[in-house]
């Protein structure tokens, strides 16, 4: 088997063992256009990986362990995300949905080993834009990178409803509810500004552990206070549309490989990323399969989303108190993804990366505010704002968790192992792969479709809230 390189400034592959095309300044431009370079500001000793050496550095990023980077994965998948999972086994039955959980997450389990090679190799890839430009070129860099931080905003103001709620239900709503968005806001934005992973790291056990002690506390309340025992459907007849919403929930509530490049990015071992990866997966489709089944049980078929709104008032009010926490950690890690992306893609290779400086510290500042303010006005000024949601999860988790795995995979064997030769030496991971991207491209078709249709028919029913409700 051969080691090769990709350099991406200049689109060609080499051997390993053969010497690498030093990177000039006008390449590192040509790879980041449109930054603030200047010829004294590049590092021209730094190698292909995103940061390079950090001897000596005032701010160093390559510091995670893998057990920090299974805590950060935890604390931004396992959220709110998996408060509708009860809701998704009404609306098919408890079989279809565990069957749906289990196997996505399993799925997810694989994609992300895909993932994690693929940065292996290409060790340069900082985001899904980087991927985007080795996969598709320049357009898929801007795609991919527009993806990114489309879906990490909508991800934040998602966690700032979420929290809105909470505090709307720990005050029996005795304030206005973009008051309450705002409060967490503002909350989400300083969590947000540490300018590495790293420092978000205990932050990140916090919001962890609560999101875990909250669902153990509503499975509690669920047991205690139950609504409908037993009132469960093994298998719901269903139309397309309610269906593969159902669907979409479990895709949202495992999407967050959107980030892993980022956070292996900062792991002092990218090599241990995998233990990280399984460490996530075995939390998540646990806790998913017992919350939704439990909640499903004893709440009966009439459960909301979040199935925390139908707790008794007092266990309603302990279950999102606890869960606080992870909303809006969850929503840092969202807007810092947008902001990383962002102010890498402007100063990668520059001092202004390592070192305290005005422009770097400026720059990362008004990226941070301009995450958090337009995560804050999506969620509360557009009323049709979760049905956004609904669709950024179809277009981008469907591909950043799952279609995407295959083309790598694809990709990396076409180039490395001996172009379509190698792809047919390997029949089963061929097929696994193409089935990959294919299943990313229907996740992604009938979701939209889905989301579509729900909006139309919650618009025609007169169910959208007004803008900046109260």
């Amino acid at each position: 088997m051969s080691n090769n390189t990709y350099h991406p400034t200049q689109n060609i592959y080499t051997k390993d063992d053969e010497p690498r095309i030093h990177r000039s300044a006008r390449d590192v431009r040509e790879l980041r256009a449109g930054d603030f370079h200047d010829e004294e500001s590049i590092d021209h000793e730094l190698p292909g990986d995103v940061f390079g050496q950090e001897d000596g550095h005032d701010i160093k990023y390559k510091t995670l362990s893998w057990p920090v980077v299974a805590v950060l994965m935890i604390t931004e998948i396992v959220s709110n995300g998996m408060l509708s999972l009860p809701s998704s086994l009404a609306a098919v039955g408890v079989v279809p949905g565990v069957v749906v959980i289990v196997f996505l997450g399993s799925f997810a389990t694989y994609t992300a080993w895909a993932l994690i090679q693929f940065k292996l190799r290409h060790p340069e890839v900082h985001n899904m834009g980087d991927a985007g430009m080795i996969l598709f070129g320049p357009i898929g860099r801007e795609i991919l990178s527009a993806g990114t931080i489309i879906f990490a905003v909508f991800a934040t103001g998602s966690q700032i409803l979420a929290g809105q709620l909470a505090l709307s239900v720990l005050s029996n709503e005795r304030l206005c509810t973009v008051a309450f968005a705002g409060i967490f806001a503002v909350a989400v934005t300083l969590a947000s500004f540490p300018r590495t992973l790293d420092s978000l790291g205990f932050l990140s056990i916090v919001g962890g552990i609560s999101i875990v002690v909250a669902g153990i506390v509503a499975l509690a309340g669920a047991g205690a206070v139950p609504i409908n025992p037993g009132d469960i459907q093994i298998a719901v007849t269903s139309d397309f549309t309610s269906a593969f919403i159902s669907i979409t929930n479990p895709v949202f509530a495992y999407a967050g490989h959107f980030m892993f490049f980022i956070l292996i990015s900062e792991m002092k071992r990218p090599q241990d990323a995998m233990k990280a990866a399984y460490a996530l997966q075995i939390t998540a489709t646990s806790l998913y399969v017992v919350f939704a089944v439990v909640s499903y049980w004893y709440i009966g078929s009439d459960v909301s989303s979040p199935s925390l709104l139908s707790l008794s008032p007092l266990f309603s009010k302990l279950a999102f108190g606890l869960a606080i926490p992870n909303f809006f950690i969850a929503g840092s890690l969202y807007s810092h993804t947008a902001s990383k992306l962002v102010f890498v893609r402007l100063f990668r290779h520059t001092k202004h990366i390592h070192t305290h400086t005005l422009l770097g510290w400026g720059t990362w500042t008004l990226l941070i505010l301009l995450a958090n303010v337009a995560a804050f006005v999506f969620a509360v000024g557009i009323p049709v704002f979760n049905y956004l949601v609904g669709i950024a999860a179809s277009v981008f988790a469907a591909w950043y968790t799952y279609g995407l795995a295959g083309a790598f995979w694809l990709h990396d064997t076409y180039y490395f192992e001996g172009g379509f030769r190698a792809w047919l030496q390997r029949p089963l991971m061929l097929a696994v792969n193409v089935f990959t991207v294919l299943a990313g491209a229907f996740i992604c078709v009938g979701g939209l479709y889905a989301t579509i249709v729900a909006l139309i028919r919650a618009s025609a029913a007169g169910e959208l809230p007004p803008a900046f409700q109260c």
